[in-house]
């Protein structure tokens, strides 16, 4: 085992025993488990979900909230049994796994089941019942052999549903489409509030204005009133998910310890981070031994898909640097800076430094066709030219040139080919070639990008983004007033991507189009349009 593995696995399993040692006492101080706890209301509001697919295990998830506009969905505070079953149909004539897990008042009465001694490349069923009720069927499939030949995978890409800023009829075309996976890249939820010309609907609960009062209350108020529309209930249970986070998830704008605008002391931003990543692990598919302790979450990740395609979840927010300059707020509210000089500074990171390390190792040692670096923004520039100089998105890779210079640096050795940066958070649909100097235009093309626009979050105008677009050649494609996912199509000779899209904003009745494809070869770096 090398030495990082090594590091990794000991830091796994103390996370395991600190979570033992806060959280069990307070469960065996509760009264006794609520073994016959029977309710009239419908429990499984919130729906099913599973995710982390590997070859012979995946987790599955619910949470039981017969009123899920109460903080405490409604349910007692005790511990609950809630059964579980895994089947080869959907109707369970073929059950391959079942047991009993508890529903802890700790964890919002979510249960986090990572079922194991399944089948590789297998299609699943599975189903919980509690209360004298049985939940949604969820339809589930773990990865193939790590040594299978894999010759196709189907994945959507998407990110960045502000549930006022429109309906999630982009879920409802991923529910439907044939995809193995689906990969959401960041902002799951908004902690922001729309202005009253921009909203196209409210949800049930709205966090308070000063962020020192938002709590993991209002948290999981807001997650239930997200997993409350049927659409993305849909999208959960039709496929298996891979999550990373991004800022909206706790705290618009947010780098690691802190926040940008400096209205929370260190203090009350690290409990506020807290609640946001308990309230996140408990309404997602993400493995028990995951679980966030003090404060902290494991995130970055390491997936296999046969031979055909090996997936790095990398999280870009807990470990980042902190934001340099004031910077203004431009289009879309985003942190715009010129004349900036300190981000240049060498040892700002985007990813921390052990994660820098475990990501280029990863890349190195990868004996897939296709690497895919699953990450929350645009790595490619995207400055814009001004008479005040190049204006830089300051939430961006823009804003951390040496750490994109080290990531460059890694897919750029020899035994790293076929790299694609997946990416979202710019609400814009973008296809892009990725330069070992992204600011030479005469630097090798080393590997390419493909960003998602979102889910409904409004995106910048099209006057800007043909100015960005001008700005970068490296930006084939770039559509920004259009909202939707991506959909990959991989092979072990083509890694195809289709943009869809609808109108923003979202209607409830939309339907989506293809605005573009493009096609990676193998052996190729770089995009070119599909005819």
């Amino acid at each position: 085992m090398q030495r990082r593995e090594l590091l990794r696995h000991l830091s796994l399993t103390a996370a395991a025993v600190a979570w033992q040692q806060l959280f069990a006492p307070a469960v065996r101080a509760q009264a006794s488990t609520q073994h016959d706890w029977r309710e009239t209301a419908e429990v499984f509001t919130l729906g099913v979900a599973s995710g982390e697919p590997r070859p012979t295990s995946v987790v599955l998830w619910t949470r039981l909230a017969p009123k899920p506009t109460q903080p405490d969905g409604g349910m007692p505070a005790q511990s609950v049994p809630v059964q579980w079953e895994v089947a080869t149909d959907a109707r369970f004539a073929n059950v391959v796994r079942a047991d009993v897990g508890l529903a802890d008042p700790a964890r919002a009465h979510s249960i986090h089941v990572d079922v194991s001694d399944l089948q590789p490349g297998c299609e699943y069923f599975y189903r919980f019942q509690a209360a004298g009720q049985t939940s949604p069927v969820g339809r589930t499939r773990t990865a193939p052999d790590p040594l299978e030949a894999t010759p196709r995978l189907r994945v959507a890409l998407a990110s960045c549903q502000h549930y006022e800023a429109g309906h999630f009829s982009v879920h409802r075309d991923i529910a439907a489409s044939d995809v193995d996976l689906v990969l959401f890249v960041g902002d799951y939820i908004y902690e922001t509030e729309l202005p009253g010309p921009l909203r196209v609907r409210q949800h049930s609960h709205v966090f308070p204005d000063d962020p020192a009062n938002f709590t993991l209350s209002d948290y999981r108020l807001h997650h239930a009133a997200y997993r409350q529309d049927a659409d993305l209930r849909a999208s959960h249970a039709a496929h298996p998910w891979l999550m990373v986070w991004d800022d909206h998830d706790v705290l618009n704008d947010y780098a690691g310890d802190s926040e940008p605008d400096h209205k929370l002391d260190a203090a009350q931003f690290v409990k506020l981070r807290a609640a946001a990543y308990q309230a996140y692990f408990e309404h997602l598919p993400i493995s028990p031994s995951r679980a966030p302790v003090g404060g902290r979450m494991l995130m970055h990740e390491r997936y296999e898909w046969g031979q055909l395609a090996e997936f790095w979840t990398v999280d870009t927010r807990q470990f980042r640097a902190a934001h340099v300059c004031k910077g203004w707020r431009g289009p879309s509210n985003g942190r715009m800076l010129f004349n900036c000089p300190e981000v240049l500074q060498p040892e700002r990171s985007m990813l921390g430094q052990d994660q820098e390390f475990w990501l280029a190792d990863g890349l190195a040692s990868s004996t897939r066709a296709w690497k895919l670096i699953v990450q929350s923004t645009q790595v490619s520039p995207s400055g814009l030219k001004s008479p005040m100089g190049r204006l830089l998105y300051g939430d961006g890779w823009d804003a951390f040139p040496a750490a994109r210079e080290r990531l460059m640096a890694a897919i750029a050795q020899p035994r790293v080919p076929d790299v694609v940066c997946l990416g979202g958070d710019v609400h814009r649909h973008v296809a892009a070639n990725l330069r070992l100097n992204p600011a030479d235009p005469t630097s090798p093309i080393i590997a390419s990008e493909i960003v998602t626009s979102s889910i409904t979050s409004r995106g910048l105008s099209e006057l800007l983004t043909q100015w960005m677009k001008a700005a970068n050649p490296d930006l084939l494609h770039a559509r920004s007033d259009e909202r939707g996912f991506v959909l990959l199509d991989i092979s072990p000779s083509q890694l195809c991507c289709e943009f869809r899209a609808t109108a923003h904003p979202v209607r409830a009745d939309s339907r989506l189009h293809t605005q573009a494809r493009y096609v990676i070869d193998r052996g190729v770096p770089g995009l070119r349009r599909a005819r």
